[in-house]
């Protein structure tokens, strides 16, 4: 067996970088013994490993990715919004909350997966409305320009995690890698100025509270991570949020009470999912969704404003994402980015 694997079974040692490059050498090479690969994701998803086998797991992965040109983009105060997936089946309120704050003028790259808990994950809801993911740094920075917000497609994420899942078959991915749904927001490679990423299980937190002090020292970026008592990993405005901050070496926390900010009561079943969950958030961006879920993609739009520095007070953020659903600026940004990719392919 291999080490990392035996590692990680007997939970005795950290995994240390030599031990996962070894294993995504193998990986690679087709060389894994039958079922190592499902036993490491098992292993993973069972227990979240700890601070040393995280983050090497992570600089392994990082230093694996192609060498990345002098040209290559960096987004200056671009944000990105995206979750760990789990937890109860809701809209797709990090999509709507993404296209509402770019159409209040931040500036966002989302990244995103397929549906793991819900109806449609990020990639399932552009498909539907469609809406292209980029496929390069260059696309997305083009997108950017046109539309202020590019949605990236799986080019950010290592190689070797299509390695993992075609390994695993005829085994679904999705079921047995809940540890690399979890940590996805820290293995994408887009170099954004801001992250925020929602929690849905509390027994994964005090591992991603590491892979964003991790990310963050790494990057340079500033990352943020919310929880809630609902179990959504989004921002919810009928509820206390806490939200733990990553930027400069260190870490700092604030809440964030709905009702504080004057959003509206509700309930888990508010942000559920009708019959027709694309139409669904069109009625968001349009104004026309259920009140509890209209404030939870402002409030998430709100936090990508902040996050991005468009403004630094959560009233005027609230009072713009507001703005441009009443307005339709919101829902005109979905039509201009069909355009832009009927426009691609003519």
């Amino acid at each position: 067996m291999h080490d990392a694997v035996a590692a990680l079974i007997a939970q005795d040692r950290p995994v240390e970088a030599p031990q996962w490059h070894s294993f995504w050498d193998r990986l690679g090479d087709g060389a894994l013994r039958r079922g190592e690969s499902v036993a490491l994701l098992a292993s993973l998803s069972t227990q979240m490993p700890g601070r040393a086998t995280l983050t090497a797991l992570l600089d392994s992965l990082a230093e694996r990715r192609p060498e990345q040109g002098a040209g290559r983009p960096h987004f200056d105060g671009v944000v990105n919004i995206v979750g760990t997936g789990g937890g109860p089946s809701t809209l797709n309120i990090s999509t709507a909350a993404a296209l509402t704050a770019a159409a209040m003028g931040t500036r966002v790259v989302k990244t995103g997966s397929r549906a793991y808990t819900s109806r449609l994950g990020s990639l399932d809801l552009l498909e539907r409305l469609g809406i292209e993911t980029t496929s390069s740094y260059e696309q997305t920075h083009d997108m950017l320009e046109r539309c202020g917000i590019a949605f990236a497609g799986p080019f950010v994420y290592p190689a070797e995690l299509g390695l993992l899942a075609r390994s695993v078959l005829p085994l679904d991915i999705r079921r047995l890698g809940r540890f690399v749904n979890a940590v996805g927001p820290f293995l994408a490679d887009m170099p954004v100025a801001a992250q925020l990423t929602g929690i849905s299980d509390p027994r994964l937190v005090t591992g991603l509270r590491h892979a964003a002090e991790h990310t963050a020292r790494r990057t340079g970026r500033s990352v943020w991570l919310a929880t809630n008592d609902t179990g959504a990993d989004e921002l919810i405005g009928f509820t206390t949020n806490l939200v733990r901050t990553y930027e400069g070496g260190g870490e700092d926390e604030f809440t964030l009470a709905g009702a504080a900010l004057g959003l509206r009561p509700g309930a888990l079943s508010d942000l559920r999912p009708g019959d027709d969950p694309v139409q669904d958030v069109l009625d968001l961006l349009a104004g026309r969704g259920r009140p509890a879920a209209e404030d939870a993609v402002c409030l998430n739009a709100a936090a990508l404003a902040v996050a991005g520095r468009l403004t630094g007070d959560w009233h005027q953020a609230l009072r713009g994402a507001r703005a441009v659903v009443t307005d339709g600026s919101a829902l005109a940004l979905v039509d201009r980015l069909r355009r832009a990719t009927e426009v691609a392919h003519v």
